[in-house]
């Protein structure tokens, strides 16, 4: 909550701060304007070179926006999309285009300089004279009484020109100082050129009356090229209209030949704080702050620059030495020596004297400046009266400029009103009309630990609270399901060949219940357990009513490993969930009242949530169908899921999405991988998403959209079986970059949201890390290898990758490839720094621990190969840390930082300081920099070496287990000991049945006379440990002892439900579930009884009084009813007290007349306590509770259907790969065989590296260097130079390009993941409504 209030209080703060900087800049880009204009007037005081030179500046100002539009529209053009235009539609849009430029540049170049500075400021409002008219023409509004502000508007807008007509005639009749006849011309020629500049936004009322619909469409397609040519003949128009009119007319221009630096100031002013206002405009739209930070500052503007003017009018006047200040008119006559015998400043003296050309200077000065002052009025209140649908601008999260501009131009001359003017006026996706999406969250696990599920498992129930109940609407408008798929879940008991569940799904199970209870204080309710063709499928529904399922998969019947759990998932919720949708015959109907149950709270029958997400998703589009792909040890906030949910759902090219990963654990590895991490995010994945896209959305936390995975190419090829040696190198090695490679290849966009945190486990071991980056390392360089042999095809498919982004990535993978050879040559360096050898020695004594350590990774194995990688990494980091200090020393000795080494260290020292800065939240990432930097021998030479020459081991190398200590996992075993006495070797074993049996006799020893009842031998339970006690006789009886106490216990049952007809036939649902499993109980496989034993637990005496208590208090938590909740909390839970007291123990499973009679106690008590309390209407949903509480986990089959569709999938992509010797040695002799290639390039390059830079250092610096000037620290030359080899100098040159250019990347990238987040926290829902679970994600955490 401190969290909270600190980000909204920062989100005002952010929120105040671009609202001043957008009038801010509004006001210096209008007022610098209204200066230039002054200065160029004919009645300045200036010489006719100057008022030239500012005239020229003045359209310069014109120009500037036009050639921005121009370079952006020409570098989309060129680097991303080119669509020919058609020329009947640009033909018509180029003349718009020209006579805009024609009113502008006439009005300001022509018009303007011949008026005083307030009217200039004035007249600027009539431009919004045609979007008025088209207003009304077209009836934009909404609400019919609306029409009276675009009425409004042209009412006002015509009396200001009225009034402008009138106030000059007053000047002209009142002999006002420099006023003359001409001006009348002038004042039309004004209104003629507001309305040519007013079809600058001609396309605003036009697209929102939904006229001219193709053109408009036609024009999106090629709108870059339409600005290409239209921005210059904006320029040609702009230029000729000067050239024409003060050349041709005028014949006034004197070329002057010094610089002036007041006009390059104002200048500069005016064009850069023009595309600030513009910029800041769209930051406060698109941050949500329409009102504050947008409408009310733009709005303004010019009452700002008129009050402006005025104090400065007011109070610089009195800095005039020599000006008669009894009247204004003697003011105004004593201002014309000035210029010549003032040293006042020019432009205020300017302003002043454009100031006395109004009717201020006029003998009946009261009424005529009142003229003035009411078209001012009018033409700000025509502007205010004309936009004023801004002010109830809505627009969604990251909302695209486009949606909110209808043009990319802004109009310098006219900054505020071309922002307000430009803002569209119908929104293309309102925030109402965003349409639901369907989120397939997909988790694979192999071998997790609990806690690494705990965090997941965590991460999903979030999600769950977040999203609340499935059947209400959403502000975000999403539904979603949880999957997860556990590869290698089963185990095959040796002594009886009998198929269990391995220890991991059991800790999972664990994990389930426990985060169920944590969330809930309550056992899972509703469980399923389905037998699959693929192995089994556990069904939960969780606390808010949304679907988890547990997929479990039996490498015997299924490809395990991720790649083919992707291909599981993909298919099964694209394909087969696509076609249930469009076949909704398919849904199965549960007619069965207990399964109803699961989900009716009134005593009515609904599809459970599963079948209800299917129902739903016939209306939901493959594009907002979305696949989060997460790992078993993902941690992370339903918030990080939205925010890549924005950018797919906003971009429709965007075919994935991936987040900020941070890794977790402890230890020196983790330290390096933190800050590997951060820098990887920080520059290069920042940098790939700004310039072109993203190469890689790693599957622990990625969002991919439907349509886009089911694209041609796509899935199909994924679920390629790889056959030789370079597939599985770029195949199953990298799946995740090999997916993303498909998408960009067939013209999808994958991006980058630095506010999307994820959390997930690291390699804390040496070994463990250096194997994973053996699957990596080769399959990266694969991957992007494929996609530049492409890079023709891709450029001309994907929009968001060209030319130079491949020209980048080429050279990113030189770098990569001569990374071993440069940190030899660094190493070389730091030699040479400690121990004062020269140069050509310390080359190659740098280069034989590699050279050595390559020859071990040919002949040593793996294992040995890490071991001595893990001991030079040792000795490696001393080296480089003896280095640091050394290049510390050596800037102290030389009394200067500006050396290579000096001038590398400082600069990388300071980008990544600034870079951690700007990421406030990760800061404490730079601690481990110096890690990092110790490490780089490691990293990037052992590492590329190690993973080079086991290039042919193609096994997954992390989260290796056991499989002995596997199969001897036992199942239902509470205590498992093995004791050695003397030479006895003993084995005690307790059994769930024999501790059940065991309570059972302590009950009757403390109470013989209490019945005994049978509380878990209506469950037969496999005891394989007892299988193997040489005691098959009690196999043999347990099943037949079951069937007779089942159909005793029928009877019991069928005689109390004939003999009381007050309990429903529903009510004991459960007992008809049992009855109709029994039958087929021996047809169920082998691990399925033991999985429902463990939810079965839910029923013993112990669980039910606490899942009943919070079972009323979920049930009734919306109805305002706190009292009566806690009474029936009370009694009904005496009630269990007093019925199963004395007649089961605490762990003791209820059998089914147990339950009955219970349910019957509940129901009744229940009833009384509502009647009392005259609460009858709640009376199903509570009895609703009550059923819910004493509902066994259900065993159920697959539709056939659904079974079909898995066999035949299983027969096509996903049966168990059966590769014969003969094959496994071939691809064997293959992958040696690129080993071995690829090992002999890298090789050759490096050497080659090495070898010319050893022989540039063995010729010697005074033959081949380039001679830098040495500088000391207060910038002094000292005389002397640095010698510097010039391959050096080029490659540390190139180094430096590539990080500046990241840096910039990142920066740009910065300020839009502000925006989103800050937009994002506006919108944000509280998921943690109720007081009780506040602390529910810090326990967990």
């Amino acid at each position: 909550e401190e969290k909270r209030r600190c980000f909204v209080l920062f989100q005002h703060l952010v929120a105040g701060f671009v609202g001043i900087m957008v009038l801010s800049s509004a006001v210096i880009s209008k007022g610098s304007l209204l200066v230039l204009i002054t200065l160029a007037s004919p009645t300045s005081t200036r010489t006719p070179k100057e008022r030239q030179y500012y005239m020229l500046l003045l359209m310069f100002s014109l120009v500037v926006p036009n050639l921005l539009v121009f370079l952006k529209s020409l570098w989309k053009c060129a680097f991303k999309t080119f669509v020919p235009p058609n020329l009947k539609t640009m033909g018509i849009v180029c003349l718009i285009e020209c006579l805009v430029s024609l009113g502008t540049s006439v009005l300001v170049l022509v018009v303007m300089p011949q008026f005083d500075v307030l009217t200039n400021l004035f007249i600027s409002g009539g431009v919004c004279i045609l979007s008025s008219v088209l207003q009304i023409v077209f009836r934009l509004q909404r609400e019919n009484w609306k029409i009276i502000f675009p009425i409004c508007s042209l009412m006002l807008i015509l009396t200001g020109y009225f009034l402008l007509g009138a106030d000059y005639y007053v000047r002209v009749t009142s002999y006002v100082s420099n006023q003359g006849v001409d001006c009348y011309w002038y004042v039309g020629i004004a209104v003629l050129s507001s309305f040519l500049v007013s079809l600058t936004w001609w396309e605003n009322p036009v697209q929102a009356s939904n006229n001219m619909q193709e053109m408009l469409t036609e024009l999106e397609n090629f709108r870059d090229f339409v600005f290409v040519i239209s921005s210059l003949l904006r320029v040609v128009v702009i230029g000729a209209v000067y050239l024409v009119y003060h050349k041709l007319i005028k014949n006034n221009i004197v070329w002057l030949n010094e610089t002036l630096e007041i006009g390059l100031i104002v200048l500069f002013l005016q064009a850069f704080f023009s595309a600030a206002c513009h910029w800041f405009g769209v930051v406060a739209c698109k941050i949500h702050s329409v009102r504050m930070s947008f409408a009310f500052p733009v709005c303004f503007t010019g009452p700002a620059v008129l009050i402006l003017g005025m104090i400065l009018f007011v109070t610089q006047s009195q800095e005039f030495v020599g000006t008669d200040r009894t009247s204004i008119i003697g003011f105004c006559s004593s201002l014309a020596e000035l210029s010549s015998r003032n040293d006042s400043a020019v432009v205020i003296l300017e302003i002043t004297k454009s100031i006395c050309r109004t009717s201020l200077n006029s003998h009946y000065w009261t009424w005529p400046f009142s003229l003035l002052a009411l078209e001012g009025a009018c033409m700000w209140l025509g502007l205010i009266t004309c936009t004023y649908y801004v002010w109830n601008f809505k627009v969604q999260r990251i909302e695209r400029t486009t949606e909110l501009f209808v043009r990319r131009l802004y109009e310098s001359a006219f900054i505020d009103l071309s922002l307000l003017l430009n803002t569209r006026m119908k929104i293309v996706c309102a925030v109402d009309d965003v349409e639901n999406c369907v989120i397939y969250l997909c988790a694979t696990m192999w071998h997790e630990t609990y806690d690494e599920m705990l965090k997941i498992l965590t991460s999903m129930f979030r999600l769950d609270r977040y999203r609340g109940d499935p059947k209400e609407e959403h502000k975000d408008v999403f539904d979603f399901e949880c999957h997860i798929f556990v590869d290698d879940a089963f185990m095959i008991e040796k002594a009886t060949g009998k198929k269990f569940i391995n220890e991991y799904v059991t800790d999972l199970i664990h994990v389930v219940i426990e985060v169920y209870r944590v969330f809930t204080n309550k056992e899972p309710d509703d469980v399923s357990i389905i037998e699959t063709p693929y192995g089994g499928r556990l069904l939960f529904v969780m606390p808010e009513g949304n679907m988890l399922s547990i997929h479990l998969k039996d490498k015997q019947l299924i490809r395990n490993k991720k790649r083919w759990s992707q291909i599981m998932y993909l298919y099964y919720l694209l394909g087969w969930k696509g076609y249930i949708v469009k076949n909704p015959q398919k849904i199965t109907r549960q007619n069965n009242p207990c399964c109803a149950s699961l989900i009716s709270l009134d005593g009515e029958s609904f599809l459970l949530p599963q079948y209800d997400n299917d129902s739903k998703r016939k209306h939901i589009s493959d594009d907002n169908t979305y696949i989060m792909a997460l790992d078993g040890d993902t941690d992370f906030h339903p918030s990080a899921l939205i925010l890549l949910v924005d950018r797919l759902r906003k971009y429709d090219n965007v075919g994935a999405a991936c987040g900020r990963i941070h890794p977790t654990g402890m230890g020196p590895m983790v330290w390096y991988q933190k800050f590997e991490y951060a820098v990887g995010h920080w520059l290069q994945k920042t940098a790939e998403h700004v310039f072109g896209s993203v190469l890689c959305s790693p599957g622990c936390f990625s969002l991919f959209r439907g349509s886009a995975l089911m694209d041609d190419n796509v899935l199909k090829r994924y679920t390629t079986t790889a056959t030789h040696a370079s597939e599985y190198v770029q195949y199953d090695q990298g799946e995740d970059r090999w997916l993303c490679t498909l998408l960009l290849q067939q013209g999808w966009r994958v991006e980058y949201n630095a506010a999307s945190d994820a959390y997930t486990n690291s390699p804390q071991e040496f070994k463990e890390f250096y194997n994973q980056r053996r699957r990596w390392g080769p399959s990266t360089l694969a991957n992007t290898l494929d996609l530049l042999h492409s890079g023709n095809e891709t450029v001309k498919r994907n929009a968001s990758i060209s030319r130079l982004y491949i020209f980048y990535q080429i050279f990113t993978v030189g770098s990569s490839i001569l990374g071993p050879a440069s940190v030899s040559l660094m190493i070389a360096g730091a030699i040479q720094f400690v121990f004062g050898i020269e140069g050509t020695l310390s080359i190659i004594i740098s280069v034989i621990p590699p050279t050595f350590y390559m020859l071990i990774c040919f002949w040593a194995k793996p294992n040995i190969q890490i071991t001595i990688a893990a001991i030079m990494s040792v000795l490696y980091a001393f080296l480089m840390l003896a280095s640091f200090f050394a290049i510390i020393g050596d800037m102290a000795k030389q009394g200067t930082f500006i050396t290579p080494t000096g001038l590398f260290l400082v600069s990388m020292s300071t980008m990544y300081l600034v870079t951690a800065i700007l990421h406030p939240q990760e800061f404490s990432m730079i601690i481990y920099g110096l890690m990092y930097f110790i490490c780089i021998p490691s990293g990037y030479l052992l590492l590329t070496i190690y993973s080079l020459v086991n290039m042919h081991i193609v096994t997954w190398g992390t989260r290796e287990t056991n499989k002995e200590k596997e199969e001897k996992k036992s199942q239902n075993v509470l205590c498992d000991r093995n004791c050695q006495i003397c030479c006895w070797d003993m084995k005690l074993q307790v059994t769930q049945e024999t501790d059940n049996l065991m309570l059972q006799q302590l009950q009757q020893a403390v109470n013989p006379n209490a019945e005994v009842t049978e509380p878990v031998v209506h469950e037969p339970i496999p005891n394989t440990k007892e299988l193997k006690s040489n005691k098959p006789k009690k196999k043999k009886n347990t099943l037949p002892e079951t069937s007779d106490c089942k159909r005793d216990t029928k009877d019991s049952d069928s005689e109390s439900n004939t003999s009381d007809h007050s309990i429903p036939k529903k009510e004991s649902a459960y007992s008809s579930i049992e009855d109709d499993n029994d039958d087929d109980n021996l047809l169920y496989e082998d691990w399925v009884q033991p999985v429902k034993q463990e939810f079965l637990k839910k029923l013993t005496y112990a669980n039910m009084k606490r899942n009943l208590q919070e079972q009323i208090r979920y049930t009734l938590r919306n109805k305002n009813q706190e009292d009566v909740c806690e009474e029936l909390v009370m009694m009904l839970t005496d009630t269990v007290h007093g019925e199963l007291k004395d007649k089961v123990g605490p762990e003791d499973v209820l059998g089914d007349s147990q339950l009955e009679e219970l349910q019957y106690a509940l129901n009744e008590a229940a009833r009384r306590i509502l009647k009392t309390n005259r609460m009858e209407r709640l009376e199903r949903r509570v009895k609703r509770a009550i059923e819910k509480t004493l509902i066994a986990p259900q065993v159920e089959k697959m539709s056939e259907d659904e079974q079909d569709f898995w066999k035949k999938l299983l027969e096509r992509y996903l049966a168990p790969i059966v590769d014969d010797k003969a094959h496994k040695e071939e691809v064997t002799r293959e992958l040696k065989s690129l080993r071995n290639k690829a090992v002999f390039l890298y090789f050759i390059l490096n050497v080659l590296w090495v070898v010319a830079t050893f022989f540039l250092q063995a010729i010697g610096n005074d033959v081949i260097s380039i001679k830098i000037v040495k500088y000391w620290p207060n910038g002094t030359a000292s005389g002397d130079y640095l010698k510097v080899e010039p391959v050096s100098l080029m490659f540390l040159l190139s180094f430096a390009v590539l990080l500046i250019v990241q840096f910039l990347a990142m920066l740009y990238h910065r300020v839009y993941t502000l925006i989103h987040v800050v937009s994002y926290r506006s919108t944000e829902k509280d998921y943690i409504p109720r007081d009780e679970v506040r602390g529910i994600t810090d326990c967990l955490d």
